[in-house]
């Protein structure tokens, strides 16, 4: 017995060792910060690498399984360098927990080389109201939480967690349990609007599930948001692309829900008034909303399921010049019909037309028009649950090809037949899930357009005006009366 028991150290030990002299990186640094926010949760996370071996090319992260599934936008760069690195996701491992993510370095690393990169997420319905229903003149309180310890197949020297408020007025935080192997100070420390859990020193290759079923814990704070919570529950965007008419016309329906604490008791109109009147809105309160659309629009409208809204203001920016870096926009303030408190909804409809040469160009060498298409256009504050993108082309056009900035859930390409049509025109159909800001991206779109479907539209209404024509001459001449009148 005392045998088998030396054998089977001997065992772990040498596991152990082969596994810290197999891995390729260490982490000599690990900083994750949290920008706490609304219904989007913005965090960045350095890490500090050191290579172990000779030509190491790929550094794999690890993300647990709820922050994976809530992480709408992940990028990973250099620090300091504004291009992204390739990256390669493994898919979930169900036997651990977690996911894996292989990033491809700029260039191979010696040993003891060093690098700093970054990761950069943004997590969508990370938050939510506490408490859950609040009066119309009370303050707003979000609750977060996230995993303790940062992932990764790496050993880790230092780790630290720091969970930025927006405001000093946080009413809670977390305290780390059984964390003294790694830490002898206090675990968790606040200063200003700023909680940070560490340094954690240390720590062993964590991506493994012996490492989260003994220390992996979720930590959870309640702090104060001065702002709505907003959430657009839908959105159907069209895109209709008109050659004829050199336009390009954009047309959102938007279904807009304030996902803050819901209203406590009844709306006082009278309240609200006062609040606007010392410029002092409940933070839980939507009064109005401040868009960025595109320079050079034209025939702006607004309007929801009643008719027009006239509480609005566009303040319209001329077009930029073609090739030219101008980050020019246009600004539209519009009010909804109604103050929009926690937990309800406004379904509105926007639209604008735009000159189609802003968007458009002409490759002389394939003969294909190119059209970039906004995504989204975005809402301060609010993400984007599921939208619907329609891309409605010329009609007759063919050979159409797309680039789309990131993989869409789904797309298709259907026919759209509206008036003067004769066969109905080509559309693309993109639908998406969890957009942010950071989605607010063009798709590319080439085709052609042979001068005969150019000329087709013409042809069909001078067609239908010749047999109007045709009919009314053969309708003059046909005698439809029953007896006729004899002459005298």
């Amino acid at each position: 017995m005392r045998q088998c028991w030396h054998s089977l150290s001997f065992l772990v030990l040498f596991t152990v060792t082969y596994s810290a002299l197999a891995s390729p990186f260490e982490n000599t640094a690990v900083v994750r910060t949290v920008e706490l926010g609304g219904s989007a949760v913005h965090v960045t996370t350095t890490y500090a690498i050191r290579a172990l071996k000779a030509q190491s090319k790929v550094y794999t992260l690890a993300l647990g399984t709820e922050e994976k599934e809530r992480t709408s936008w992940l990028e990973v760069k250099v620090k300091g360098q504004a291009k992204p690195l390739p990256i390669e996701a493994h898919g979930f491992d169900s036997t651990n927990g977690f996911h894996l993510i292989d990033v491809e370095l700029p260039k191979a690393l010696g040993v003891n080389s060093t690098l700093n990169l970054v990761l950069d997420t943004i997590q969508t319905h990370a938050t939510h109201p506490w408490p859950e229903k609040a009066g119309q003149n009370d303050e707003q309180g979000l609750k977060y939480m996230t995993d303790l310890f940062v992932l990764s197949p790496y050993k880790t020297s230092v780790q630290r967690t720091k969970l930025r408020s927006p405001t000093p007025r946080v009413h809670s935080y977390s305290t780390p349990k059984k964390v003294d192997s790694f830490t002898l100070e206090n675990p968790v420390a606040k200063s200003g609007a700023t909680i940070t859990y560490g340094p954690y020193n240390n720590i062993e290759a964590s991506a493994n599930s012996q490492f989260i079923s003994d220390h992996q814990q979720p930590i959870e704070v309640h702090y104060d948001y001065d702002h709505p919570v907003l959430e657009v529950l839908q959105l159907k965007r069209s895109a209709e692309i008109s050659h004829w008419g050199a336009n390009l016309n954009i047309q959102d329906d938007i279904q807009l829900q304030n996902t803050g604490p819901q209203l406590k008791g009844h709306f006082s109109r009278l309240d609200h008034q006062s609040q606007a009147f010392y410029k002092r809105n409940s933070p839980h309160v939507l009064p109005s909303l401040t868009l960025h659309l595109p320079a050079g629009i034209r025939n702006t409208y607004y309007y929801d399921i009643i008719g027009n809204v006239s509480t609005s203001h566009l303040r319209a920016a001329p077009s930029a010049p073609k090739g030219s870096q101008s980050n020019r926009y246009s600004i539209l303030e519009m009010k909804p019909r109604y103050p929009l408190m926690g937990g309800w909804n406004y379904t509105f409809t926007l639209g604008w037309d735009s000159p189609l040469e802003d968007s458009a160009s002409y490759d002389k060498s394939t003969g294909k028009y190119i059209v970039e298409v906004p995504i989204m256009t975005p809402i301060p504050g609010a993400i984007v649950n599921n939208a619907e993108l329609t891309i409605i082309l010329p009609e007759g056009a063919s050979d159409i090809e797309f680039a789309p900035p990131f993989p869409a859930v789904s797309n298709k390409i259907s026919t759209h037949v509206t008036y003067l049509d004769t066969i109905g025109r080509p559309a693309l159909t993109f639908e998406y899930k969890d957009l942010t800001t950071k989605h607010a991206m063009t798709i590319f779109v080439s085709y052609r357009v042979p001068l005969s479907a150019h000329l087709k539209k013409p042809v069909a209404v001078a067609a239908v005006f010749f047999s109007l024509f045709a009919l009314a001459v053969v309708g003059r001449r046909i005698d439809l009366t029953i007896h006729k009148k004899k002459l005298h």
